[in-house]
């Protein structure tokens, strides 16, 4: 029997919140705060119940018509209905209900600290990804498309409104193409992916699919018909559930990767690499951490989970030295060759952050921008170790990351603010950058003896600064080095000696050419002779 219920909120999901009339909390799919509807109880899970609208009795004023035909039907976008106002109201209200019922804060504090959700410009066609599951059946042929909405069922959309312009109407015109392609015969595709970026223009179209024999001419000549793509590539994984069981990447067309710009850096992204799905709203993350790290050009960073690179760049371009780890293989290649097309300083490691973050010794700043599971236990401890002044957390989940921030301040730093970003407009995702501060103002330091000369206090010639050493590189070699650098190469010559930060703990080593620009400019300035020994 169906009853009046008036939804109150929405769940962090696609269902709104009500009560019934026995006083159970009801999750109601489709529905949108303010709505007072006929509800039809289908189950009852004990402590609360799901229900589905059977009549709109009064239609909430935040609600609104869908832009996409399929939106209550497809399981990709479930926010359709509700205004744009409300979306960033209830992302913000997300974040600071998972810092109150999982991270212990009062409600005073959560509400100080998280602030409003940064809007998207677009709030459609907003999307640089498409990703669409694929099957294969001997009656049906072959199928791609959308899951639909609590099904593993496949909804053969004909386009997404969501996505660029450009690459919209993707999904019709590469199902047709690969139906062609496949006829009765399964070529083993699981999963099509398409990227498109307004900066460079690139479009790339990716066939996921088993290792085996493969028509790799017919498909690039096909599949180059039906879109105007820059590049079509075939990414081998062993295993249909999962892209990290990785077993080969080859290019069919093109120039097997796809550029995109963020803060300003190009970056060339291997098809099985992550990247953010919201370009401009990228920026704005960027710009959040790294403004909130308050960075110089001494200090020492870290980015952990660091993908292609997205924060490591800027990063480097606002530090002295940073480390960037990352397991994913085909994400290290690809900031490998940003690091040096971009010429910073970047250590690079290709391994697990829980595993390496221990071998870096004292940081100024850290970033960290897990997976959706969070942090692992283990890494909030080396994260205390590591003693960063400043860590800025970036979050696709507010249940595990309130959980991470709650373990932190535990461990000694303090939840500065938290800005929620709208990256995913008509889903209940969100995205939110945190900065903590460690709790104790003073940071340890081991004492090394400082002669006058090194002090620049020399009666015959005054002694050049970090920054004149710095600038006489970039002006006479052409290249950036850091001040990490340039302490390693003088106490290299004996000119200083360096602060041991780490113990016989990783540090960036000095690659060969910088070290003989920065020996060059020791012996410009005369700290060393023409042999490399101390004047």
């Amino acid at each position: 029997m169906p009853e009046t219920i008036t939804i109150d909120r929405l769940a962090y999901g696609d269902a709104g919140i009500g009560r019934a009339e026995n006083g159970k909390t009801v999750f109601v799919n489709g529905a949108c705060p303010g709505d007072v509807a006929l509800v039809e109880i289908d189950r009852d899970k004990g402590n609360f119940c799901e229900g589905h609208v059977v009549e709109f009795v009064a239609p909430s004023p935040d609600r609104v018509l869908p832009a996409c035909p399929l939106a209550s039907v497809c399981g990709g976008c479930g926010w359709q209905h509700i205004s744009y106002e409300r979306q960033l109201a209830a992302k913000r209200d997300a974040v600071v209900s998972q810092l109150r019922r999982i991270g212990g804060f009062d409600a005073e504090r959560a509400e100080h600290i998280v602030g409003a959700c940064v809007p998207s410009k677009r709030q459609m066609e907003y999307r640089n990804k498409l990703e669409f599951s694929c099957a294969f059946d001997a009656k049906q042929g072959f199928q791609m498309g959308f899951h639909q909405k609590g099904s593993d069922k496949i909804l053969a959309a004909d386009a997404c409104p969501l996505a660029h312009k450009q690459a919209q109407k993707t999904p019709k015109a590469l199902r047709g193409a690969l139906r062609y392609l496949t006829g009765r015969e399964d070529l083993g595709i699981h999963r099509v992916g398409v990227r498109h970026s307004h900066r460079s223009g690139d479009l790339e179209v990716a066939l996921w699919t088993t290792p085996g024999p493969f028509p790799r001419n017919a498909v690039a000549k096909t599949l180059s018909t039906a879109v105007k793509a820059s590049s079509i590539v075939r990414v081998m994984t062993a295993d249909a559930g999962s892209a990290r069981k990785l077993k080969g990447l080859e290019i069919l067309d093109g120039r097997g990767f796809w550029r995109e710009t963020v803060a300003g850096i190009e970056h060339g992204v291997s098809a099985p690499s992550f990247f953010q799905v919201n370009t401009p709203q990228a920026d704005k993350l960027v710009q959040l951490a790294l403004d909130g790290l308050e960075l110089d050009e001494d200090c020492v960073a870290a980015d952990l989970f660091c993908g292609v690179g997205t924060f490591t760049i800027p990063l480097a371009k606002r530090c002295g030295g940073v480390y960037a780890v990352e397991s994913y293989g085909s994400s290290v290649r690809n900031l490998r060759h940003t690091v040096e097309q971009e010429n910073v300083d970047v250590e690079v490691i290709g391994g697990d952050a829980t595993r390496e973050l221990p071998e870096l010794g004292e940081l100024d700043a850290l970033i960290v921008d897990p997976p959706r599971s969070g942090l692992a236990k283990e890494i909030i401890g080396s994260i205390a170790e590591a003693a960063p002044l400043r860590v800025a957390y970036v979050s696709c989940d507010p249940a595990t990351w309130a959980r991470d921030v709650k373990l932190l301040e535990a461990a000694g730093f303090e939840l500065l603010q938290a800005t929620p970003v709208d990256m995913f407009p008509q889903t209940f995702h969100v995205e939110t950058v945190a900065l903590l501060s460690r709790k104790s103002a003073s940071k340890s330091f081991i004492p090394i003896s400082i002669s006058p000369k090194d002090m620049g206090l020399s009666e015959e010639k005054d002694q050049p600064t970090y920054a004149n050493i710095r600038d006489y590189v970039q002006k006479t070699h052409g290249m950036k080095v850091s001040s990490l650098y340039v302490a390693q190469m003088k106490a290299e010559c004996g000119l200083e000696t360096q602060a041991d930060r780490s113990g016989d703990k990783k540090q960036p080593k000095c690659p060969p050419e910088k070290r003989e620009a920065i020996l060059d400019a020791f012996r410009h300035f005369g700290l060393i002779g023409e042999d490399g020994t101390e004047e």
